[in-house]
């Protein structure tokens, strides 16, 4: 897989509020097992978007595995022009700094928002320009990832498209790997 497309929760959906939040700590420790093991079987491009949550998180964990895989390029597709500007400010800074470091940035549908229409655009774009998704996702706990769900199941009816679904399971199951990790170093 060449060009994965990483999507899933917006951070208030996680609760997570800060970057000393644990929880934090325990999902940038999930994308990074996750896209190491991508890396390994040689992605070239991670591509995603600029929500707030796993989207800019894998972004900024891309960042940080670029030192071991230089080779890596990251695109953020925004949504649409105007994407990010009822934010705060602290928050548009966020999204403004990520914009910089990415290799790529542009919005898939260059006019302001319009409607749900133009998020659905945005999908089928994601679906046409990856080979696969990692998507942060529990069916058990819906919210915005739930249409991202929806639109990949709905394509692999008629298209090969791996889609790799990270659950809170496997979030526990990493936190808990983590804390023993964590323990030993003591």
């Amino acid at each position: 897989m060449k060009r994965l497309w990483l999507t899933g929760y917006r951070s208030y959906e996680l609760g997570v509020f800060g970057d000393s939040d644990e929880k934090l700590k325990v999902i940038k420790y999930s994308l990074k097992k996750q896209l190491n093991n991508y890396l390994d079987d040689g992605l070239e491009w991670l591509i995603t978007g600029g929500q707030m949550g796993i989207e800019q998180w894998g972004i900024q964990v891309a960042q940080e595995l670029k030192i071991d895989y230089p080779e890596l390029k990251v695109a953020m597709m925004l949504p649409f022009s105007d994407f990010g500007q009822q934010w705060n400010e602290q928050n548009q800074g966020t999204l403004m700094t990520l914009k910089a470091q990415v290799d790529f940035c542009e919005p898939v549908i260059k006019a302001p928002y319009s409607g749900p229409q133009q998020l659905r655009q945005y999908q089928q774009f994601m679906l046409t320009h990856t080979d696969g998704a990692l998507l942060y996702y529990d069916r058990e706990a819906p919210g915005k990832p739930e249409y991202d769900a929806k639109a990949i199941e709905t394509y692999q009816e008629q298209h090969e498209y791996p889609n790799n679904q990270v659950d809170f399971f496997e979030l526990q199951d990493l936190a808990n790997e983590l804390a023993e990790l964590e323990n030993q170093a003591f």
